[in-house]
């Protein structure tokens, strides 16, 4: 069933001026149509009675109307309001949508089918107000809203009105036989207002599942409106409709269905002709018995036949029971779940530190979507371990709960860090994992504020991190424009230190006007492999062997065998005793290459080993790399990309915006980072906070971190400038920045998306290689910003003012200033250059 109203929902989506076109030429039609002559489907009645029938009639009519408009407007009232708590102004135009029309057509109906009078339509449309229901379109709606292309828009519809269509079926029809008991009563008042009420349940019907997904598609497409809702989100709350759909409740929908269905056509085929005569006159005639009482007169206008009366208290019955009995024997262990968690929260808000939370992280606090998580997934008749490993033996343990998945690890059946392929659900995996690292912990709230929910973890699991258990959210700042080359960059750093990103964005101001060039002067991956001889003399052959061009031809055919990007460079060879460490060097291409460069490395290694047999590979790396240690290697002779910038600065922005003079920056740059590194015995160190800057740029982007260790060496160099040397030069030099921009954490969608920030995105098609060269220079100029304003805060003394101001822990009721006092800081500075 829900596969035909999808294909509807599809037809409707893909084809809405059609739909459109359809809907509107029919509507012309009704309201274009001949009303027979002569013919009222709801005469005026008059009575023989002067007083009994005409006077009890009218206040009972006056009474009964009065209610039902004041109900009509408070629940439109209660529906808009429902929809404003929504906070989107496309649900309440799209609500606003199918209200006018579906009215339109309504009115239209009413007014030709059912023959009435202008004077009566004012009932027929607060019926139709009291009758619409708006959360079905709402969340229709909702589902249209995350589609970010035309083809998604028509997608998601598709998929709501196959969620949705079948559930409002059913109900129409229901409603439609109940209010429609009504039309058999015989008083024809009442008669009037059930077809107004039939007419209007079976107009909402149609123009949501026909008119509004056409329209829906239609505004969509002009408008432009994308993902305006999470698609998590929205695809959670249909899916939260489809398992509302209780069997139970469908079957006596469907029975009730059946059984008034009889009842509808046994009263209306079997009905004599003389009680039709009324439609075929003008007037109808009541008797009365004036000495009547007023019960007397309710009894005889609402006679019913016997089934009727039997058919409306079963109704009522089932109707009370399900929704009062059921529903609340349902609720109350869930309630009680409720209020047991709303005292933990009660607890936990007493802590003085404050959490920030959002729909998109989300964590293990409890709250109610939690517990009603937990409730559903609470093993009501846990399998024994045979039948979980059964399950699990026929690649079905997906089908397990999770506490059976949990039996099974602590019994050794399944590995931990193999869950998620296990549960062929990698969040659920990840879930299951923090339940069972929370169990032994002593401090059961550790995870509580611990993200792992909304994340893509097909991309971490095999390339990123094993035995995941969700992940850390960290600030990201962005420092800019970086005039690098004549191009302007946005750097993306993130970072937890205050005053970093605000430091760095005040050197790019400073640099700005002038810009900054940059050459990569050398791109070399290295990889050091140590093997043992069983003797020097052959581990000197072999070190001399390494040195004739026809050998290194060899080995670097073989090591370049191994990829498309691997190409090998030169080789340099070290002995100690009977040790040799041979060191490879190679690009490759935009990935950083550790793994590529030791892959060619093993190949070229069993090419040595065919002409020293006695060779012993001892490890692939020996340290000569050398890889995330400080080493006078990588300063010297470079690791990965090595590139040199350069800027000048005249004395009016040394002077206005660094609040210095180019005198004191040159002086300090001596004292400290020449002379101090110097004393200190420092490798690569002789700058003021390189590692810094680079750090921040390798976790928004994705690199791997702890190759800032090399990344970091830095030669920051000082210069007076200019004929009366006031202006300002400044260079930086960084021999061995690792990176690269395709692999590792780049795949991940946060990282990707600032390295899309800049430009470097995946791997160059055109140049391969290119990406990577192009960060490493953008990292490089973004240093030497980044230096120029901390040596400033330096020189004029403003470093301890702004940490102690900016970088001090503070209270929750002091955010807010503290973050105007930055964004003014930062105004100013702006203002300066």
């Amino acid at each position: 069933m829900s596969k035909i109203f999808a294909l509807y929902g599809e037809l409707c989506a893909t084809h809405p001026w059609e739909v459109i076109f359809t809907v509107i030429t029919f509507t012309v039609c009704f309201l274009t149509l001949d009303k027979p002559q002569g013919t009222k489907a709801f005469p005026r009645t008059t009575s023989t009675c002067s007083t009994c029938t005409e006077d009890h009639f009218i206040a009972a009519d006056v009474i009964v109307m009065t209610i039902i408009r004041c109900l009509a407007i408070l629940y439109s009232y209660h529906q808009f309001r429902n929809l404003r708590k929504l906070g989107s102004k496309y649900i309440l135009g799209f609500a606003g949508l199918f209200v006018v029309c579906s009215s339109f057509v309504f009115i239209s109906a009413v007014l030709n089918i059912l023959q009435i009078e202008v004077a009566d339509l004012k009932d027929a449309l607060f019926f139709f107000l009291l009758l619409i229901d708006l959360s079905k379109a709402v969340k229709l709606a909702q589902y249209a809203l995350t589609a970010s292309n035309q083809e998604e828009i028509s997608k998601n519809i598709a998929m709501g009105v196959a969620v949705l269509g079948p559930t409002i079926t059913l109900d129409t029809i229901v409603e439609t036989l109940v209010i429609g008991v009504g039309t058999l009563s015989g008083v024809q008042r009442l008669e009037m207002l059930s077809y107004f009420a039939c007419l209007s349940v079976i107009v909402n019907y149609i123009i949501l599942l026909t008119f509004y997904p056409a329209c829906l598609a239609l505004m969509l497409d002009l408008s432009k409106v994308s993902d305006y809702y999470k698609q998590e989100q929205v695809t959670r709350i249909l899916v939260d409709e489809k398992d509302k759909s209780n069997p139970a409740a469908q079957r006596v929908k469907m029975i009730m269905s059946l059984g008034l269905t009889i009842v509808h056509i046994h009263s209306r085929w079997s009905v004599p002709q003389t009680e039709n005569l009324a439609i075929g006159g003008n007037k109808t005639v009541t008797p009365c018995n004036e000495s009547s009482s007023l019960y007397g007169f309710i009894l005889k206008q609402f006679a019913l036949s016997a089934d009727h009366i039997v058919i409306l208290v079963v109704l009522v019955t089932l109707m009370t029971k399900f929704i009062y009995f059921e529903s609340r024997e349902e609720l109350q262990p869930v309630n009680e779940l409720i209020a047991d968690v709303s005292d933990r929260r009660k607890s936990i808000k007493r802590q003085e530190r404050t959490y920030s939370t959002s729909v998109e992280v989300q964590t293990d606090v409890p709250n109610k979507e939690t517990v009603l998580e937990r409730c559903d997934s609470t093993d009501s008749n846990p399998r024994n371990l045979q039948d979980c490993l059964q399950l699990l033996r026929g690649d079905k343990a997906d089908e397990l709960s999770d506490n059976e998945i949990i039996m099974l690890v602590d019994t050794k059946h399944i590995p931990a860090y193999t869950l998620e392929k296990a549960v062929k659900n990698p969040e659920r995996g990840v879930k299951i994992r923090r339940r069972i690292i929370q169990n032994v912990l002593e401090n059961k709230d550790s995870f509580n504020y611990l993200p792992f929910k909304s994340y893509d973890y097909t991309k971490v699991l095999g390339a990123c991190c094993e035995n995941v258990m969700g992940y850390v959210p960290v600030p990201v700042g962005v420092a800019g424009p970086l005039v690098l080359d004549n191009k302007s960059y946005y750097v993306p750093m993130a970072t937890t230190e205050g005053c970093l990103v605000a430091s760095t964005n005040r050197g790019c101001r400073a640099i700005e006007k002038t810009g900054i060039k940059s050459r990569l002067i050398a791109d070399g991956m290295t990889r050091g492999p140590v093997i043992r001889f069983s003797s020097i003399v052959t581990a000197t052959e072999a070190f001399h062997w390494t040195k004739k061009e026809a050998n290194y031809e060899a080995l670097r055919s073989s090591f370049n065998s191994t990829s498309r990007f691997a190409r090998l460079q030169k080789i340099s060879t070290h002995i100690a005793g009977r040790y040799l460490f041979i060191r490879f060097v190679a690009e490759t291409g935009d990935a950083m290459g550790m793994n590529m460069i030791s892959k060619g490395t093993e190949q070229a290694l069993n090419t040595l080993k065919t002409h020293f047999p006695d060779m012993e590979i001892l490890s692939l790396s020996g340290n000569v790399c050398t890889d995330k240690k400080p080493a006078a290697m990588n300063w010297i002779e470079g690791r990965g990309k090595s590139v040199v910038c350069e800027a000048i600065l005249p004395f009016h922005i040394v002077s206005s915006v660094l609040k210095t003079s180019s005198a004191a920056m040159v002086d300090l740059n001596i004292s400290k980072n020449m002379i101090g590194s110097a004393v200190a015995g420092s490798i690569g160190g002789f700058n003021a906070h390189a590692a810094n800057i680079v750090t921040a740029i390798f976790i928004a982007t994705g690199q791997d971190a702890a190759q800032n260790v090399s990344s970091s060496n830095c030669l920051t160099i000082m210069e007076p400038w200019g004929e009366n040397g006031e202006d300002l030069y400044v260079s930086c030099t960084m021999p061995s920045i690792e990176l690269g921009t395709v692999g590792g954490g780049t795949i991940l969608p946060a990282q990707s998306a600032c390295l899309k920030m800049l430009g470097v995105a995946g791997s160059n098609e055109e140049v391969p290689g290119d990406n990577a060269k192009q960060l490493a220079r953008i990292v490089c100029g973004t240093v030497l910003a980044g230096e120029l304003s901390l040596m400033a805060a330096l020189a004029s003394g403003q470093l301890v003012k702004s940490h102690l101001k900016y970088n001090r822990s503070c209270s929750s009721k002091d955010a807010m200033s503290l973050s105007c006092d930055i964004a003014g800081s930062l105004c100013n500075l702006t203002k300066s250059s």
